[in-house]
């Protein structure tokens, strides 16, 4: 007996039964398949999802202490299709990929700070780690799998000029256009900034030097440290709906890395694509001055230097991004482009830090 596919079957979830149900495919991927139908998105998770944990994410996505931060489901409980656990959402309209200009940086600031300050205790529990760690450790796998003897060579050249942008989150829009020549971000702050990657070396070599700088925890290799507050744990701008509903506001979407941790992790996507000099400087400072000014605790002081709190996380998130798009041009057997070179040079910067620059896991 054929098996309905799963978008087809999602969508019949979604429309209560109906199995001729109109949809349209938003995503499919090996972390998540998602359609819409009508008003309403459904989401099968993973098959290897932490079950328990999603369904306390659900429950916290849908408690009023996050009521105007995320988008709340329409039902709090997880459902399960084929195997696969399933949310119901509202749909929300997404940042347009077509008009960088008028991205929200502003108010994915605003939103995380907000989310950072959350009482954790107050929330439906027992709240689950941030998953940060766990999706560089995934990505590093990717690696290993895909440039593993036997397999292909890991693709290091550099594409012609216009190849796609790179491949950092599966479900983000592209990474802004480089704020001038790649080497003009050499004047900024920040760890990935050391001068001279390493020559003579495979691109998957670089990776994973960059990798072995970072603490254990980082890696997902440790348990990281106590304490922190409420993250996201994944925040690109793909993670940012306009809500339904009268004020018709920008709300974080995507619970399943939701948990306790470092609330720098939630900056670390901007930050380095900053320090690479892949967001404008006045881009930036605008994000970073909304998340202070809303009272964000992860990035120091209005008018302090934030890179100390920022330095690890934004490192991290480099190592992660080069290492999903080194694993996904070898499988799909491509050359890296520009822009994805750029994020395998930052790490062979990053591999190049000298111990005593390497910040210390926050307490």
């Amino acid at each position: 007996m054929n098996q309905e596919p799963l978008p087809a079957a999602l969508a019949a979830y979604a429309g209560a039964g109906e199995r001729d149900a109109p949809y349209e495919l938003l995503a499919e991927r090996e972390d998540g398949t998602v359609v819409r139908c009508g008003e309403i998105v459904a989401k099968a998770h993973a098959g290897d999802s932490d079950r328990e944990g999603l369904a306390v994410r659900m429950r916290i996505a849908a408690d009023e202490a996050l009521a105007g931060v995320l988008l709340a489901p329409l039902r709090p409980e997880v459902g399960y299709l084929g195997g696969r656990p399933v949310s119901l959402w509202p749909y929300g309209a997404p940042v347009d990929p077509e008009r960088p200009e008028d991205a929200p940086w502003e108010a994915a600031a605003r939103l995380l700070a907000a989310l950072h300050q959350v009482p954790v205790h107050r929330l439906p529990g027992p709240v689950p780690p941030m998953r940060g760690p766990a999706k560089l450790a995934r990505a590093l796998r990717r690696l290993a799998r895909a440039t593993a003897p036997g397999r292909a060579a890991g693709a290091a050249a550099v594409a012609p000029a216009g190849a796609a942008a790179p491949a950092g989150a599966d479900s983000a829009p592209a990474a802004p256009a480089a704020a001038g020549a790649p080497g003009s971000a050499g004047s900024r702050t920040g760890a990935a900034l050391v001068p001279g990657p390493a020559e003579g070396r495979s691109a998957g070599d670089l990776v994973r030097a960059a990798a072995r700088a970072l603490p254990a925890w980082v890696r997902g290799e440790a348990p990281a440290p106590r304490g922190g507050a409420l993250c996201h744990g994944d925040l690109h701008l793909g993670q940012l709906v306009r809500g339904p509903g009268p004020d018709g506001g920008w709300r974080l979407i995507d619970v399943d890395d939701l948990g306790i941790g470092t609330p720098a992790w939630d900056l670390a996507r901007p930050a380095a694509w900053y320090a690479a000099g892949l967001l404008d400087t006045g881009t930036w400072v605008r994000f970073l001055d909304s998340y202070r000014a809303a009272g964000g605790p992860a990035a120091g002081p209005p008018g302090s230097d934030p890179w100390p709190e920022l330095d690890l996380a934004a490192r991290a998130l480099t190592v992660q991004t080069a290492a999903l798009a080194l694993a996904k041009s070898v499988e799909n057997r491509r050359r890296l482009d520009d822009l994805e070179r750029l994020m395998v040079d930052s790490c062979a910067r990053i591999a190049t830090l000298p111990p005593d620059l390497e910040p210390q896991a926050p307490s």
